[in-house]
């Protein structure tokens, strides 16, 4: 445990309360409010810390009580609860000092697409759709449709859409990956198991501050809107396409009948795709030295197969018992205890790494 890390976070966070004190501060809600967003986030710590100093504090005392004859007995009972509970909070100093993703407070934009298994892949896509959509109603997130490319049959070839809430992307980032479905498609006469899949990924919404966008590298056309079928949604040229030059990265959006938000939620899209290729390639470089298990939204990854007739997911990035859940469960939304298993192999992965840098 790094003490001298943790009495200096402990000394900026009360640092950072005594100038939420003082009077200019007040009068500036913007940097009032940055100070409390970075008091809130060191709060744990410096209480955490607090309690393992009293508990040492406790320690001195019963050490002294045990050259008591009288009082040996009762300290050395006490003395075994302190370890315990110093123990426990060391564990918990040390995940709380773990770095935190930079992205978990941000809001999410989920990208699905179909992949192989024809119409039965679009179909997936769909179910898929409709369980974050289930989980984020649970949580109470707001969903909001940023672009979508659907079938005849209704299932969906490609679909966009934001996740607005607390903590999306530390709940959502895993997600993103290869998903596939082990079912009798409704298309199959002959009652056949099909392999069918989709790909997910988990973008963090970001604003100009967080990742710069050079508008001198962006074509930007307009188009008429279209529905399914070639019908017109209206007759001005309200949808969007955003091309990056240099990467030849595509966004369109037509969702919507005002062009300034199919543009805003096309650059939106934009800014998150490039910010995750930069990414890709810092974590492509870091590669070379680790790799971690659980990983944040490979693609061409298959993170999760979805075994219809055996009424089970199971997810490969875990082991053992842990690794399989109730498919009922999930697909209507019950995503907690998945998430909540890989945030903490991830935990357990970057304590380890901590430990190795020590």
């Amino acid at each position: 445990m790094n003490e001298e890390r943790l009495k200096h976070l402990r000394r900026r966070y009360l640092e950072l309360r005594q100038r939420m004190q003082e009077p200019e501060t007040w009068q500036d809600p913007s940097a009032f409010a940055q100070l409390q967003r970075e008091t809130q986030k060191l709060e744990p710590i410096a209480e955490c810390y607090g309690a393992w100093e009293e508990t040492c504090r406790q320690l001195s005392d019963v050490e002294e009580m045990l050259c008591e004859p009288e009082l040996r007995e009762l300290a050395e009972e006490e003395k075994l609860q302190l370890l315990r509970r110093k123990e426990e909070q060391e564990k918990q100093l040390m995940l709380l000092l773990i770095p935190r993703d930079p992205n978990d407070d941000k809001n999410v934009i989920l990208e699905i697409r179909a992949g192989v298994g024809g119409e039965e892949g679009a179909l997936f896509a769909s179910d898929l759709y409709r369980m974050y959509s289930l989980y984020a109603e649970k949580r109470h997130w707001k969903l909001e449709l940023m672009s979508l490319s659907e079938t005849e049959l209704g299932g969906i070839k490609e679909i966009v859409f934001l996740v607005e809430g607390q903590a999306a992307f530390e709940r959502l980032k895993f997600e993103g990956g290869g998903h596939r479905v082990q079912r009798v498609p409704v298309t199959e006469s002959g009652g056949r198991i099909h392999t069918s899949a989709a790909t997910v990924a988990v973008l963090p919404q970001l604003e100009e501050e967080d990742f710069h966008l050079n508008m001198n590298e962006l074509k930007i056309d307009t188009y008429r809107s279209s529905g399914a079928g070639g019908q017109h949604v209206n007759k001005t040229e309200s949808a969007i396409r955003v091309t990056h030059l240099p990467t030849g990265l595509v966004v369109e959006c037509q969702d919507e009948r005002s062009q300034y938000k199919n543009k805003d939620r096309a650059l939106s899209i934009m800014r998150a795709r490039l910010y995750e290729r930069e990414q890709e390639q810092k974590q492509a470089a870091l590669a070379a030295e680790r790799k971690s298990q659980v990983g944040t939204g490979d693609r061409s990854d298959r993170i999760r197969t979805y075994n219809f007739p055996q009424n089970r997911v199971t997810d490969h990035r875990l082991t053992g018992d842990g690794r399989s859940f109730n498919l009922e469960n999930i697909i209507n939304g019950d995503l907690d205890p998945i998430l909540d298993a890989l945030i903490a192999v991830d935990r357990a992965e970057k304590l380890l790494q901590m430990e190795r840098d020590a």
